[in-house]
This record gives C-alpha cells, structure tokens and sequence, in this order.
C-alpha cells in the first residue's frame, strides 16, 4: 500500500485549514480525495467533453430519444404491460375548492367519476380556534 505521504505529494490546498476544518479535512481525507481525483479524473473530463457536444446537438435541435440498439425490446409484445382495470381507464376527476353545499353539488353534477374536496382551507386551524391574535 503506498505511503499517505507520498500519495498528496503534489496536492495543494490553496485555502486556509484550521479548526474544524483541520479535523474534517486532514491528511487521510486529503489523500483519499487526490487518489479520486487521479483515478476518476480522465472519465470526469471525457463526459464533461461528451456533455458539451450532447449539447451542441440539442442546440441544433435534435431532441433526444431512444437508443436504436435497443427498439427490439421496446417493439417487443413481452416487454409490454397489462392493459389498466376498467375503473382506471377514465381517469377524470373533479378538484372542488372549499366543502360548501354548492361546490359539492357541482362536483356530484360533473361527468366524472369521482372527486376531490380541499378541507384543509375551510376549517379552522388550530391557531385560529384558540383565539390567537397576530403578534
């Protein structure tokens, strides 16, 4: 295994350590944070190349999509998933404001399924039924 010394030979830090900072980044964590830096660098630098032609692409305006190596499997009948449940297939659903009389008629009027009430903004808080006053 080789020396921690040796391995942040060539390391600097150009800010200042001290304190807690001395604790979090001594020279183990140092070492450790250069061994990264020299095995991962090169791959770093390739996809940070990659990304900026992948970009000159997209500002051509060709928009992303699948991979061709991989249509077979997106074509084939296997890979494909069970049609919804009858009650899922009309998925409409009416959003109703406060739990009044009117707005829930509505709701039970509209062509839908089903619906939902916002409780939350007619009742009360907490804050409101203790009698708080605003500070």
């Amino acid at each position: 295994m080789a020396n921690i010394d040796n391995i942040v030979e060539g390391v600097y830090i150009l800010g200042p350590i001290g304190g807690a900072t001395g604790k979090i980044l001594n020279k183990e964590a140092i070492a450790f944070l250069a061994l990264l830096h020299r095995s991962f660098n090169p791959t770093r630098k390739a996809l940070l190349q990659r990304r900026l032609i992948r970009q000159a692409e997209l500002d051509k305006g060709n928009l992303p999509d699948f991979l061709q190596e991989t249509k077979h499997i997106r074509e084939n009948d296997a890979w494909k998933g069970a049609p919804p449940a009858p009650g899922l297939i009309d998925r409409r659903v009416e959003i109703t404001g406060p739990t009044d009389r009117k707005m829930v008629v509505n709701a039970l009027n509209s062509d839908v399924w089903t619906y939902m009430a916002d409780f939350e903004g007619t009742l009360p808080t907490p804050l409101t039924s203790l009698g708080r006053r605003n500070a």
